[in-house]
């Protein structure tokens, strides 16, 4: 309770409560001076009246309401009737939330927020009245006003505002701390981050919560505190760190995080121990290795000596595995090995391994194996890294090829004696490929091949990666079904069917001629179609000879089907002659012939012999219709001193023989006899 003090003129003073760190602090002002008081104390007013109307009879200051003045007038000059009290307060409430206005009363007490009555128990009471409102305040600064009058008897009055604090009630985060600074001291290490104390009068705490950059921030904070500021040694690794700080409240909710501080420490923390390290002996002394470390850039590797138990620098690599060049003396070595970061900064030593020298370690595996059956043996091919296969090989080391019947490599494998081996080597990949034939295998059987190498210990390799064949037979294709033979005006079209057996490597098409005794004199192959196994082009003049057509198979081994088991088939060529034959040039002009391939139009030749030649101020160049059965002038064309001369002509019509018509025009305008060129633009299936 804070009832009036009475004092003397001279020394009249208000008394003034402010706030610091927290606490309320009484101080003085004299009673001339305008009354001000610090937020969260109330300015009080005393009225002669209940209508509050008129010049407060005092003035001042009132860090809590919570009176009772009985029977007795509250402050001089005011009656013991009929007096009214007035509080007033301005301050911020943070994030604002659920409040309650707890109020006891005797005799009528009015509650304002911002103008806007909550509490209203206004009335001439003999006993004290209590009541409690819940209101919610909205964020920011927001005025009470708490009005009271004693009509008769005794006066007391009591008002407090309070947070609710309750999770199930209060569900309005706290605002996000302001202020925040970080300070980083790189001789201790120590990042300092501050920040401004929040508003809410319901704050518990604060989370302070740190990030590697490129990373999230983690859902557990790296400290809880009530103070405002932080103190955390971050990892000297050379990164940087990010810090934000969270306000929570007693009911649990957390504000939103404020901006990132970052901090970049220096790099004193080296790499993580390297793993996995092995050691054991083999022709040029101990051979080391051990797992990838992140973040290292060398590696240091020691050796222990075994009379002092210390360790010698062995070397400074960048790789993961070394050779210790001690030589084949099957002595135990211990060593252990450390990463070395960008910075210089080395990390802890790996576990230490000893090796008794003795090599046991099996050789690696042959790698790329490729097997190729042919039709008197197979083929097998490998490869090997120049090193150690080297320096294995010149110590008596060798390659084994096992065999297997079926689809797999089984224990019983046979041990393969190659018939013939050589190696190459590639200088620019560093490693050696190795051949053998095998000739010891049974026609059409199914092996599965493997390769291992076995060292200068007996030390063996696991098998290579295994490969499946099926080796040659000797049995000819059966004869070829379904043969057609389509007369066209590039040649003859041949069909047939398509093997069913699942060797077939090709086709064969030739063309040929009935003999008076039977027999067929074979004139030449056909072309087989390009994107049609079972077709064939047999390319010529269409001019209605009669020609045998025979086709058979080729299987993989390079078994093809009996001659006389040939599918044959005899046709007659379309009749696309024009009226002046071709073939028969007399001169002084001579035609040329023969076809080109189906996506070029190639040039029309010809060539001029004799003294007339010189004459000849130009060609002119016609190309039969076969609509019209007349030749159509296609153009002229300037002569060459090239032997053959030529005429380009695009339009020649793809699957189908174009005849042309040349003749040189004289100086006096008279023409030589025509040469009679011609072109098949053969349409290839």
């Amino acid at each position: 309770m804070n009832p009036d003090r009475r004092t003397t003129s001279a020394a009249a003073t208000a008394i003034v409560l402010a706030t610091t760190g927290g606490l309320l602090t009484a101080v003085t002002t004299p009673a001339s001076a305008a009354t001000t008081c610090a937020s969260p104390v109330y300015k009080r007013q005393f009225f002669a009246n209940t209508t509050f109307s008129g010049k407060p009879k005092k003035t001042d200051c009132d860090s809590k309401i919570d009176q009772n003045w009985g029977t007795k007038a509250p402050a001089s000059g005011l009656p013991a009737n009929h007096f009214g009290v007035r509080w007033t307060v301005t301050r911020d409430f943070g994030s604002g939330g659920p409040f309650s206005f707890p109020v006891e009363t005797r005799d009528g007490i009015r509650v304002y927020l911002d103008g806007v009555r909550k509490v209203n128990l206004w009335k001439n009471v003999s006993t004290t009245v209590k009541k409690t409102v819940n209101v919610s305040i909205p964020s920011g600064k927001h005025t009470l006003r708490i009005d009271f009058v004693n009509w008769t008897g005794a006066a007391n009055v009591k008002f407090s505002y309070t947070p609710r604090t309750s999770s199930t009630v209060d569900k309005v985060k706290p605002r996000t701390p302001t202020g925040t600074t970080v300070t980083y001291d790189t001789a201790t290490g120590k990042a300092r981050i501050t920040w401004s104390k929040n508003k809410e009068m319901d704050l518990a705490g604060y989370r302070v919560h740190r990030r590697l950059k490129g990373s999230a921030y983690p859902a557990k904070p790296l400290a809880t505190t009530t103070s405002t500021s932080y103190t955390d040694t971050p990892p000297p690794t050379g990164q940087t760190y990010y810090y934000e700080v969270r306000a929570i409240d007693k009911a649990g909710n957390e504000s939103a995080g404020t901006a990132d501080q970052g901090v970049t420490t220096p790099d004193r923390t080296g790499p993580a121990a390297p793993t996995g390290l092995t050691a054991h002996g083999d022709l040029n002394g101990m051979v080391l290795g051990w797992n990838a470390v992140p973040d290292a850039v060398a590696y240091q590797l020691y050796e222990r000596n075994p009379a002092t138990g210390s360790y010698t620098l062995v070397e400074k690599l960048t790789g993961t595995s070394y050779t210790h060049s001690v030589g084949h003396d099957e002595t135990p070595h211990t060593y252990v090995v450390r990463a070395l970061d960008a910075a210089g900064n080395p990390g802890p030593y790996s576990k230490p391994v000893t090796s008794d020298g003795i090599d046991r370690a099996a050789p690696a595996a042959p790698v790329n194996l490729h097997v190729t059956p042919g039709r008197t043996r197979v083929l097998l091919t490998w490869n090997a890294p120049e090193h150690p296969t080297l320096d294995e090989l010149i110590n008596d080391a060798y390659f084994t090829v096992l065999r297997s019947e079926g689809t797999r490599l089984g224990a019983d494998a046979v041990r393969v004696r190659c018939a013939e081996e050589s190696e190459t080597f590639n200088p620019i990949r560093k490693e050696y490929t190795f051949v053998c034939y095998d000739e010891s295998w049974e026609l059409d059987t199914t092996y599965t091949y493997g390769v291992v190498f076995t060292d200068w210990q007996g030390n063996e390799s696991a098998p290579s990666p295994t490969v499946t064949v099926t080796t040659a037979d000797r049995v000819a294709p059966r004869p070829v079904t379904g043969l057609t033979a389509t007369p066209r005006a590039d040649g003859m079209l041949l069909r047939w069917n398509a093997s069913t057996e699942d060797d077939i490597a090709s086709y064969r098409a030739l063309r040929g001629t009935r003999q008076a005794d039977g027999s067929v004199k074979w004139l030449g192959t056909c072309t087989l179609g390009q994107d049609d196994p079972t077709a064939a082009l047999c390319i010529d003049v269409p001019n209605g000879e009669s020609y045998v057509y025979a086709v058979y198979a080729v299987d993989t081994w390079g078994n093809a089907t009996a001659t006389a088991d040939w599918a044959t088939v005899t046709a007659t060529e379309l009749d696309t002659t024009p009226a002046e034959p071709i073939r028969q040039d007399k001169g002084p002009l001579y035609g040329g012939g023969g076809w080109t391939a189906s996506e070029d139009a190639r040039p029309v030749e010809w060539h001029c012999s004799g003294a007339v030649c010189a004459s000849v101020t130009e060609y002119r160049v016609s190309r039969w219709n076969p609509e019209t059965r007349a030749y159509d002038l296609l153009g002229t064309v300037a002569p060459t001193s090239a032997y053959y001369q030529s005429y380009d002509d695009p339009a020649q019509p793809l699957g189908s023989i174009s005849y042309y018509r040349v003749v040189g025009v004289l100086a006096d305008g008279t023409e030589t006899a025509a040469a009679h060129p011609w072109k098949i633009r053969p349409d290839l299936v």
